[in-house]
């Protein structure tokens, strides 16, 4: 368990580095427009129908994070709603919450009298699937597997 826990909390690290790297939000866009280019900006025009994913919200306009392509692109307009809805303070709130129940975790498995070998359980398996969503990255042990 504590390998888990060293390993998990080093991947929540990495997250949280990599969301204050970002642009700071709040992301938005919007469906019904196609993307436009950086050398446009001066002239952004919502009646030309451009498409991106934007921050600092939507008015004024403030500048572009991502490139979709155009509204007719069904995956681009999935894709814009995922990467806005992924914005680095929604993901640094995650983080948070994920560090908080690793604590918890941490806490239960310290204490086995019986009344705690439950919960214990029950939190160990909540750190396996956590670590399970970085099964991709280096480090990663099978035996963490739920």
């Amino acid at each position: 368990m504590d390998d888990l826990v060293q390993w998990l909390r080093a991947q929540l690290d990495e997250d949280e580095r990599i969301a204050r790297a970002a642009t700071p939000g709040p992301w938005w866009h919007n469906p019904g427009k196609q993307w436009l280019g950086p050398e446009a900006f001066e002239k952004y025009d919502l009646r030309q129908g451009e498409e991106f994913v934007g921050y600092g919200g939507p008015h004024p306009f403030t500048g572009a994070v991502a490139s979709t392509g155009p509204a007719s692109n069904v995956q681009g307009m999935k894709d814009a709603a995922f990467i806005a809805a992924h914005d680095p303070a929604r993901v640094l709130r995650e983080i948070d919450a994920k560090r908080e129940v690793v604590r918890l975790a941490e806490r239960a498995h310290d204490y086995h009298e019986t009344f705690m070998n439950g919960f214990a359980a029950a939190m160990e398996q909540a750190l396996r699937l956590f670590a399970l969503a970085y099964a991709d990255r280096p480090g990663y042990q099978e035996s963490w597997r739920p």
